[in-house]
């Protein structure tokens, strides 16, 4: 699926001069009184990525967006593709050193700030820049572009806002894990590791391809099992235009192959519930071939939720009872 990307162009016009005005001279006036104290206000790397909460929302990220552009990430601990777009945003926080702050909001345990940035599924991310907040992109997204974005977000931060970011302690780096505190690797690790960054390339062709390698030798391998079924939904749904699928659901209710389609979709945008009862329905509706191939796909997206996931064992039983 290809993500929403924000258009870094419309910045100027959502950003009132008065704003951006503020906004560098405040950024001034802290980096005045660092350097009036004697410090540098610099953090260390660990300080880069922040859970924020809807007390803390406040300070942690709009008075800190005057300082710095805060980018944040909506996720939940039942999301699939949070798991694999999460760490990346954490790794290219530390990679950025400084040049934007990142703030992870669980959706489940603060709804208000889920309603009132409209995040319609997740995963969502969301920039705030001087108090201003953009959306970036819904949905999963590969490296390349979730680089891209973060770079325009940056250059517009700095040059429209003059914020020049947060100051990271290079004494504060971490360091290379010395050899002997590393865990041997085992027979699949490359394969996986390949997979991964398949994964976070937006390859997610060659991700399904290193998964199933891993699995011919290794049938019951954990990790991959989980990671074939998420790159397979996502390799599903990149080349989809969503309007149109989502067109053809509604106006073929008995296509078992539209409503699947849709379904993929529910569940890359974080709509488990929405997935799993369009699935079901199908299954209650259809005959044959079409209803085999609705429970069939319903089985695979257990597998990427996890079979631990409540909303599984629910539409299992519901599963069982359209079936017999």
């Amino acid at each position: 699926m290809q993500p929403r990307n924000m258009s870094m162009s419309g910045v100027v016009d959502l950003a009132a001069v008065k704003a951006a005005q503020e906004a560098k001279a405040k950024a001034e006036q802290a980096r005045a009184e660092a350097a009036r104290q004697g410090g540098t206000g610099a953090v260390s790397p660990a300080d880069l990525v922040i859970d924020v909460d809807e007390a803390g929302f406040e300070q942690e990220v709009l008075q800190r967006s005057a300082e710095v552009p805060v980018v944040i990430d909506f996720w939940a601990e039942w999301c699939q593709p949070c798991k694999q777009l999460s760490p990346v945003l954490e790794r290219l926080a530390v990679e950025y050193e400084g040049r934007f702050l990142l703030a992870k909001i669980d959706v489940d345990a603060n709804q208000m700030l889920m309603q009132q940035f409209g995040v319609q599924g997740i995963p969502a991310v969301f920039a705030v820049v001087a108090g201003q907040a953009l959306p970036l992109f819904q949905g999963a997204a590969g490296e390349a572009q979730i680089r891209q974005t973060l770079d325009q977000l940056v250059q517009v931060a700095e040059q429209r806002f003059g914020l020049t970011g947060l100051t990271v302690d290079p004494e504060a780096r971490p360091g290379e894990r010395p050899e002997a505190t590393e865990a041997p690797a085992g027979p699949h690790d490359a394969l996986l590791e390949a997979a991964v960054q398949a994964l976070d390339a937006g390859d997610f062709g060659g991700a399904v391809r290193a998964y199933r390698n891993v699995l011919a030798d290794d049938p019951g391998n954990t990790e991959a099992k989980l990671g074939l079924s998420q790159a397979e939904l996502l390799h599903r749904v990149q080349d989809m235009d969503p309007q149109l699928v989502r067109r053809e659901a509604a106006d073929k209710p008995g296509d078992a192959r539209a409503q699947i389609a849709a379904a993929d979709l529910d569940l890359v945008g974080g709509h488990v519930e929405d997935a799993f009862g369009r699935l079901i329905d199908t299954v209650a509706r259809t005959a044959g071939d079409e209803r085999d191939a609705a429970r069939l796909r319903l089985l695979e997206l257990f597998e990427v939720v996890g079979p631990d996931d409540p909303r599984v064992a629910a539409a299992r039983r519901a599963l069982a009872r359209a079936l017999f």
